[in-house]
């Protein structure tokens, strides 16, 4: 099915159960492939290996029960949603909430030219939350999007289990606003792509 816009996500509540969440990675770019920051710049297309990927995503999520699919409009994430959505007579709900961290002047260039200064981490480590490219989001700027994002979910579907297709460091922020655990202190972990995540929303990072 296509997806259909939705700037918030709204129908479906039924009870007041939080949902079960579980995030996925859009599959291989070439962009990824060329080793290019993506951010909000949506040129980037699945690549073979990232089709692949997806449809692999998609037969080990037949096993999860999925009843929604909630994807960052961005098309990469749009593709790999719809590959997984795809015979299981699900709609994907599209949202730019969900899209990848913004980085401004940066996208398009080499991710090995993006400073530490800028980037706000340097491989594992959160070195600093507040460093922001020009024209673009600070970490805890992301931290705070996935936040309200969780706060709206679990307002909208609750009861349902949520599928959020995402990108990894959108994936990254929504786990740590999950665990209320702040973005300066969580790892800046490997999220490979089309890799499937589950968390728990015991945590309210709003307050």
């Amino acid at each position: 099915m296509p997806p259909r816009d939705a700037g918030t996500l709204e129908g479906m509540t039924s009870t007041m159960t939080p949902p079960s969440l579980v995030l996925v990675r859009h599959g291989e770019t070439t962009w990824n492939h060329d080793h290019l920051v993506q951010g909000h710049c949506d040129d980037a297309q699945l690549t073979e290996r990232g089709v692949a990927q997806a449809h692999e995503a998609a037969l080990t999520l037949r096993a999860y029960g999925i009843d929604v699919v909630v994807s960052s409009d961005l098309r990469r994430a749009q593709h790999t949603a719809t590959i997984i959505a795809n015979g299981r007579g699900l709609e994907v709900v599209t949202t730019p909430t969900l899209r990848e961290r913004a980085y401004g002047v940066y996208e398009g260039g080499l991710f090995a030219d993006l400073p530490v200064s800028v980037a706000g981490f340097d491989g594992e480590v959160v070195v600093d939350a507040d460093a922001r490219p020009p024209g673009g989001e600070s970490l805890n700027d992301l931290y705070l999007r996935a936040a309200r994002w969780l706060a709206q979910l679990r307002l909208d579907f609750a009861g349902a289990r949520v599928l959020a297709v995402t990108h990894g460091g959108t994936l990254r922020a929504i786990r740590a606003a999950c665990a209320a655990t702040p973005i300066a202190t969580t790892s800046w972990y490997p999220v490979d792509n089309a890799s499937v995540w589950t968390t728990d929303l015991n945590g309210d990072p709003l307050g």
